[in-house]
């Protein structure tokens, strides 16, 4: 599973001190090729981290040697101290990574950091953690490398996908911070595949575009939100770019479902499905808008059927729709038909984790699907008794 899935790569994931706690709170993915490929996608928040901001030069060329993740600290928000530490870790990998034998620079290397926001990074436990983690590089480590970019998630989360001779691999870490525009978010792929820079960015855009884009947990876009994809070509193969696309959005959707699950506090995962529309971004729109009403969020996490916060939030976008001919389906029954009240809402099951609203616009022939979760005390304690 994990990041190690494909052939090529190697992974660490190590204690360097910078988590109060003592948990795991470094990890080091690297490339060992032979292609060093790469794509990457980033939050859309105008507040970019440091981190952000410096993968984002370095894959201008499409090429990364490793990946440098922290967990404990954003560094977001910390100035031109904050991008020249991230350039001092960048500098750190490639230089232990060159003492192994590589000829590699810092524009090789990709970093992404998660945590508290506005609070510079220890610097004194980070580097030698590099060294570190270089150390325990194994093609048995993907494991260890999702453990430690955890934050606030309750369990790592990884996923793989094998084909006939190639394989796309990867972990992620999220729970809270989880809106449009990226679903706080860092995510590693990985694939043995024999793809360039241009596939992969194909894929990545293509996959991300309806999975991570299309988690709304709680409304709230972060400024770390990192996505990379990096193929080593280890395993000869080419696919054909849609075989690889698809490939990709598995692991993908897979660890976006992983996400929601794990989301902060969360007691249902919402499964919002938008159909008849007359637009694909109608159907997002109004998806998003249904994903965030606050009193909707909080009717399903008290099982309550009510249909009514459905259509208020449906309302407030620009979507084409005429009122008197929406429907809303929860859990399979149709509980407004034209705009009114439809089946027994008493019908309605919402004993389990997964609750389904259906929304038909009846404006035409498209559809979107959004992800969201029900709003609870937990999630409120969570994000007020302590910094997060």
């Amino acid at each position: 599973m994990s990041v190690t899935a494909a052939k090529g790569f190697t992974a660490a994931g190590i204690a360097a001190g910078i988590k109060q706690n003592g948990n795991p709170d470094l990890a080091l993915v690297v490339n060992t090729g032979p292609r060093r490929a790469a794509a990457g996608v980033f939050t859309s928040n105008r507040v970019k981290a440091a981190p952000v901001l410096w993968s984002q030069r370095v894959l201008a060329d499409g090429e990364l040697t490793a990946v440098v993740l922290n967990s404990g600290g954003a560094n977001a928000c910390t100035g031109p101290q904050g991008f020249q530490d991230t350039h001092a870790t960048a500098e750190k990998v490639a230089e232990v990574l060159s003492a192994k034998g590589s000829e590699v620079g810092a524009g090789d290397i990709a970093v992404a950091s998660t945590g508290l926001i506005g609070i510079l990074l220890p610097m004194d436990k980070l580097l030698p953690g590099v060294e570190k983690a270089a150390g325990e590089l194994s093609e048995h480590g993907g494991e260890k490398a999702a453990i430690a970019i955890k934050t606030t998630d309750t369990v790592h989360k990884t996923s793989v996908v094998t084909k006939e001779g190639w394989t796309v691999g990867g972990m992620a870490k999220g729970a809270g911070m989880l809106a449009p525009g990226l679903a706080t978010m860092l995510v590693v792929l990985t694939t043995d595949a024999d793809v360039d820079a241009k596939g992969l960015d194909s894929a990545l855009r293509g996959a991300t575009r309806v999975t991570f884009d299309r988690v709304d947990s709680d409304g709230c876009m972060s400024t770390n939100d990192t996505v990379l994809l990096l193929a080593s070509g280890a395993s000869g193969v080419t696919p054909a770019q849609d075989e690889f696309t698809e490939a990709v959005r598995a692991v993908c959707d897979d660890l976006a479902r992983q996400l929601i699950g794990d989301a902060e506090g969360a007691s249902k995962d919402i499964r919002i499905e938008v159909i008849n529309a007359a637009t694909e971004d109608d159907a997002v729109e109004v998806g998003r808008s249904i994903a965030r009403n606050n009193l909707l969020k909080c009717a399903i996490h008290g099982e309550d059927p009510n249909w009514g916060r459905v259509l208020s939030a449906i309302g407030t976008t620009r979507a084409a729709f005429d009122p008197d001919e929406l429907n809303v389906a929860i859990n399979g029954v149709w509980v407004c038909k034209n705009g009114s009240v439809g089946e027994d809402r008493e019908l309605v099951d919402m004993r389990y984790r997964e609750v389904t609203i259906t929304a038909d616009l009846a404006a035409g022939s498209e559809s979107a699907v959004i992800w969201a979760n029900d709003l609870t005390a937990d999630y409120v304690h969570e994000n007020s008794a302590y910094s997060s």
